[in-house]
């Protein structure tokens, strides 16, 4: 095996399709991640600690919708028995936490088998941990669900959960060459997780394609799996992101490419109107974010000085931002939100790229979540649709918009196929 690339995705669908029908088990499954894990891990980098009890859990879960499928768990999460110790110094000491966060016990629910706790950069925001992307390891894997996309892209687990509040679930799958799922705000509980902004953080899923988290979804919900509906051409405003940030060469190339190929194959696709109110809402989204992060870690905040120095930042920020800048960021939200919907009356899905480019050389920082601000902010879903690649061969994602899930995975699913068929 390559040191450069370890990225071989491991496909949900078809594991889950194996469990069904008992050309595997869940043991089987499992053993298969340990082996992964195993032989790669030492490379990737992407675990903090490991559950041994997860192979007891097995006999319970053989009738759920995933029936025995090993997941990770971003280490900001609850895990019952594990420590919490979101990356950062101050909780090196934690002891196991009593109970799973609700949104694992969701997950076990539809049959999901936590393994282990996956790396995050310190506290879901900018410091980042020691994983590297499995695409190539000399470059990062973004953050700050950096452990879980690098899992799952390396194929020592078929799923793993994260958290978004900037681009923590999207970047580090478009970086990784996956498909990841940032879930509407509010879907489910975030008790138990120990996260930077209530009115922004959002659960996160990641899988190997589109029709993966797809499946996911509808397991973890119980609906009708979005991917059986995705036949129909979708009707997409183009975002090119022009405003917001310097879209590399290759990047922009990529998304022209999949333009043509999407009209082809019958799509109805415009050019995004509503420019101009994005770049406003991705200035109002950094102001929520620090203000309710001071509050949020003021604990963390006492101890500023062992933190990163980002982090530190951040919360001092927050800290000195008034409650009329921040209500007024929370006005202009508000209205976009509305706005938006309308607009998404017209259209199935929005579609742009899901980074700059592809994932920066170097594990010191990991990459810029500009993209991601505008539509967390404004609360909707989104899927990150791999499948494009560079000169180099790193991944270039793209990311699909959408008023509900459902409506997200089916554009997103559509679109994987065509650029893929």
């Amino acid at each position: 095996m390559s040191d450069s690339s370890v990225r071989q995705p491991w496909s949900l669908s078809e594991l889950v399709a194996d469990l069904r029908s008992g050309r595997t088990t869940p043991e089987a499954a499992l053993r298969r991640s340990r082996d992964r894990i195993a032989g790669t891990e030492e490379r990737v980098r992407a675990w903090v600690a490991f559950d041994d009890s997860a192979a007891d859990s097995l006999a319970a879960v053989r009738t759920g919708a995933l029936g025995g499928v090993p997941m990770g768990v971003k280490d900001i999460i609850d895990l019952g028995g594990l420590p919490t110790r979101c990356g950062s110094v101050l909780r090196a000491d934690a002891g196991p936490a009593e109970r799973d966060a609700p949104v694992v016990e969701a997950w076990r629910a539809a049959g999901a088998i936590p393994v282990g706790k996956t790396v995050t950069t310190e506290f879901a925001f900018f410091a980042p941990g020691p994983t590297r992307n499995p695409a190539n390891l000399r470059h990062t894997p973004g953050g700050s669900s950096s452990g879980s996309a690098a899992a799952v892209a390396s194929g020592q687990v078929p799923l793993a959960i994260g958290s978004q509040t900037a681009g923590s679930v999207t970047r580090p799958a478009a970086y990784c060459g996956v498909a990841s799922l940032v879930l509407r705000h509010g879907h489910l509980s975030t008790d138990g997780v120990a996260g930077l902004s209530p009115s922004l953080d959002a659960h996160g899923v990641y899988a190997a394609g589109a029709a993966d988290v797809s499946l996911a979804w509808a397991a973890l919900t119980g609906e009708p799996d979005p991917a059986r509906d995705a036949h129909t051409t979708p009707r997409i405003a183009l975002w090119n992101a022009a405003p917001l940030a310097t879209v590399s060469d290759e990047m922009g190339a990529a998304l022209a490419s999949a333009e043509a190929r999407l009209t082809d194959r019958g799509a109805t696709i415009d050019v995004f109107p509503l420019e101009a109110l994005i770049a406003e809402v991705t200035t109002a989204h950094p102001v929520v974010m620090a203000y309710e992060a001071a509050r949020e870690r003021s604990a963390e905040l006492e101890r500023a000085d062992q933190l990163s120095a980002p982090l530190a930042g951040l919360l001092r920020t927050g800290a000195a931002t008034s409650e009329s800048d921040y209500r007024a960021a929370c006005r202009l939200v508000a209205a976009a939100r509305t706005e938006l919907g309308a607009l998404l009356t017209q259209y199935d899905a929005v579609l742009g790229p899901a980074a700059p480019g592809a994932a920066p050389q170097g594990l010191d920082a990991t990459g810029d979540p500009v993209l991601s601000r505008p539509w967390q902010a404004l609360g909707l879903p989104t899927v990150a649709v791999p499948g494009l690649r560079n000169a180099a061969g790193l991944p270039l994602g793209l990311q699909v918009i959408a008023g509900s899930e459902a409506a997200a995975l089916r554009a997103a699913v559509w679109v994987e196929r065509s650029l893929n068929g």
